[in-house]
């Protein structure tokens, strides 16, 4: 059934007149007497009854009418939702991110994409870079928020959104925790609490990289995958640990960050986008859009 005759049949039974029907629906006169009759013919029965005194509803039209309107209703709003979706304001968006992604890129990206794209539900799934950039390629996520350097050759496209640096952990009783700011350095000899190579590659090389241009390879005590992790382990006694700057902002009364300097300091780090690498959805790119746009790359 052709759902222009829907439409046909709900204007002029809410008219009871051929010519205002027409006018409503910006045609002609006799195409819609012709599609209402086709419509008569494919349900089988009268849907109108002409008469002197004009046109009227029979009963199986009146019983019909309500039904009309819902499927013309369903069907405007499929091709709107069809319409949006493909402009990335409606349907889903699934999002893998690392916990760090919390501290900052994450309150500035979501409210500014729930606010612009409400129609979009979005799904997310909190993991580490390797097994989001892994969904991503294989299409299980639609874009993820991850650590850079990712640490291995992928296939997902990686837009950096926020720039980093490491700074130290330290228990708060710590010999160094006075110390307005440490050379790398310093921390030659101290036990590490250290992202483990397997899952966190990329954080891991970083680390790495940065206390060897300082002169020395760390003595890791205990490996973690999350910056939550290590920075519960570092409060608890572990030993010291190399975390983003943004982590920063959750000083606790066992727990100091300090700022470094010299060799290894400026190792860079942050946050980066990883999308598809055979296209992102409609709604990906506008996800893509609002990430760039909030980016901290300056």
């Amino acid at each position: 059934m052709d759902p222009r005759q829907l439409r046909h049949f709900v204007a002029l039974a809410e008219t009871l007149n051929f010519h205002r029907a027409a006018e409503r629906l910006h045609m002609a006169q006799p195409p819609l007497s012709a599609s209402i009759r086709r419509l008569e013919a494919q349900v089988g029965v009268p849907l109108f009854e002409r008469n002197r005194r004009g046109t009227e509803l029979t009963a199986a039209g009146s019983a019909a009418l309500d039904h009309a309107r819902r499927a013309v209703f369903h069907g405007e709003q499929f091709a709107l939702a069809a319409r949006a979706a493909s402009r990335g304001e409606a349907g889903s968006l699934r999002v893998g991110f690392v916990g760090s992604a919390t501290y900052s890129l994450m309150p500035r990206v979501m409210p500014l994409f729930r606010e612009r794209f409400p129609g979009v539900q979005l799904q997310l799934a909190e993991s580490t870079t390797a097994r989001i950039v892994e969904m991503v390629e294989a299409g299980e996520l639609d874009a993820g928020l991850v650590r850079f350097p990712i640490g291995r050759a992928c296939q997902a496209l990686i837009h950096p959104a926020e720039r980093d640096v490491f700074v130290a952990a330290l228990p708060v009783k710590h010999r160094l925790a006075r110390r307005r700011r440490l050379a790398l350095a310093d921390l030659a000899g101290e036990p590490f609490v250290m992202y483990g190579p397997s899952a966190v590659p990329g954080l891991h090389s970083a680390a790495l990289l940065a206390c060897q241009e300082a002169g020395f390879i760390p003595s890791v005590q205990q490996e973690a995958v999350q910056v939550q992790t290590l920075v519960s382990l570092v409060e608890s006694g572990f030993g010291v640990a190399l975390v983003p700057s943004v982590a920063a902002r959750h000083e606790t009364r066992q727990l100091v960050f300090k700022p470094l300097s010299g060799a290894g300091a400026l190792t860079p780090i942050g946050l980066a986008l990883a999308l598809p690498p055979g296209g992102a959805t409609s709604a990906a790119q506008r996800f893509r859009e609002c990430v760039l746009e909030t980016s901290q790359m300056l």
